[in-house]
């Protein structure tokens, strides 16, 4: 990554740490060198950033603000909390961490009459449930191929465990209460299907872009969805 881009990454590091921690730890997390951690450090802190080390112990980012503090009501706060609290719960481990990441840049410019509402919400999300059936292949595969517009070729099975293989264009990930999908347009049906990602055995890129724009597809999709509201939704019907 950029030197820029690990500079603010570091400082959203120490944001979301109450504890200090120590060079190596902080080194390690950022995949870098201790000695690179510490010319980090020194440039962040002749940069204003009120980063308090100490020896044996570690870094510490004290109280203070770098931007204008955001200016949302109690209840934006609330609805803010109990999205990233639904993420953290539901998604895999990448949107958690980053569900993470974006409450500690809120809570970090928040105006002080507000914060308490994101210490102590009056909504929570509710038990995070019984679990996801595993994974063969990981979300991120799919992730990758949505941003890339990529064509993905699948080996999938369906509630019967009827083997199929499908060429997808994936559009979206799902998170479902007990399962995650794809959303996709898939080749073999000629139109849009939904794929459980623990049902699929195998995904490969093509090394081919699919054709159009991913949001016009959505869109579609999306539209599609609305028009079926009274039938009972299932990724099974592929």
């Amino acid at each position: 990554m950029s030197r820029t881009t690990r500079l603010l990454t570091l400082l959203q590091v120490l944001r979301g740490k109450r504890c200090p921690v120590t060079a190596a730890a902080l080194a390690g997390e950022l995949n870098v060198s201790e000695r690179t951690l510490y010319r980090d450090i020194a440039e962040l802190t002749a940069l204003g950033a009120p980063i308090q080390g100490e020896a044996g112990i570690g870094y510490v980012l004290r109280s203070g603000l770098f931007l204008p503090p955001l200016m949302f009501t109690a209840d934006e706060i609330e609805a803010i909390v109990l999205g990233l609290r639904y993420v953290d719960q539901r998604a895999d481990e990448v949107l958690g961490k980053a569900a993470a990441d974006a409450l500690a840049k809120v809570a970090a410019v928040l105006a002080p009459d507000v914060r308490d509402a994101l210490r102590n919400p009056t909504v929570l999300p509710g038990p995070p449930g019984y679990g996801y059936p595993q994974n063969t292949v990981e979300l991120n595969v799919y992730r990758q191929a949505i941003r890339a517009q990529a064509k993905l070729h699948i080996d999938y099975a369906d509630v019967n465990k009827t083997p199929s293989q499908r060429l997808i264009w994936p559009l979206a990930l799902g998170f479902f209460n007990e399962a995650r999908v794809v959303v996709a347009w898939c080749e073999l049906r000629g139109a849009y299907r939904t794929f459980r990602t623990d049902r699929i055995a195998a995904a490969t890129e093509q090394g081919e872009r699919y054709p159009g724009r991913r949001s016009d597809l959505l869109r579609d999709w999306f539209a599609l969805m609305k028009l079926d509201e009274t039938g009972r939704f299932t990724p099974d019907k592929n």
